[in-house]
């Protein structure tokens, strides 16, 4: 389901990601809205399917999973759900994305070392259905994964 934007619903959208354990009413505050009308719009963002929840953003380096790799997977076009289901066993795999091009799939993956790493590509190339495997190691993240931007972009005049 799609929802319109508006600049409230942004506003909002930047105070939960900021402090996703704010309460209504202090978010209420911050907003200068009634305590209403922030329930009446979480409620309309997370039912919608645009909110789907406030996890912690979890520093995987300060745990010990200091290798980002992201693997690039051909594999036989029949065998896309077997290999995904497979994937999604595997503790280390942080987002699966089906593609175009050369890879089938792109597979990003937090490990502990590179030995840990090449472990992880050894399990995948034993899933049925790989073909082959390209791994690109992430040397840095100087822009981590976000959406707020694209959401106060749809709610800008100019």
């Amino acid at each position: 389901m799609t929802i319109k934007i508006d600049a409230l619903d942004a506003a909002l959208l930047k105070e939960l990601a900021a402090d996703p354990r704010a309460p209504i009413l202090e978010l209420a505050q911050r907003l200068r809205i009634a305590r209403n009308t922030v329930q009446a719009r979480m409620k309309r963002l997370e039912s919608s399917g645009a909110v789907r929840g406030y996890p912690p953003a979890v520093d995987l380096q300060a745990i010990g999973f200091a290798v980002h790799a992201f693997l690039g997977v051909e594999l036989d076009q029949n065998k896309i759900d077997g290999i995904v289901e497979a994937l999604r066993e595997f503790p280390n795999v942080l987002e699966v994305h089906a593609t175009t091009g050369r890879s089938d799939l792109l597979v990003r993956i937090a490990a502990q070392s590179q030995q840990d790493l090449l472990g992880i590509i050894q399990r995948v190339h034993a899933i049925h259905g790989v073909r082959h495997t390209e791994t690109m190691l992430a040397l840095a993240t100087p822009i981590e994964y976000r959406s707020l931007p694209l959401v106060e972009h749809l709610t800008d005049p100019a």
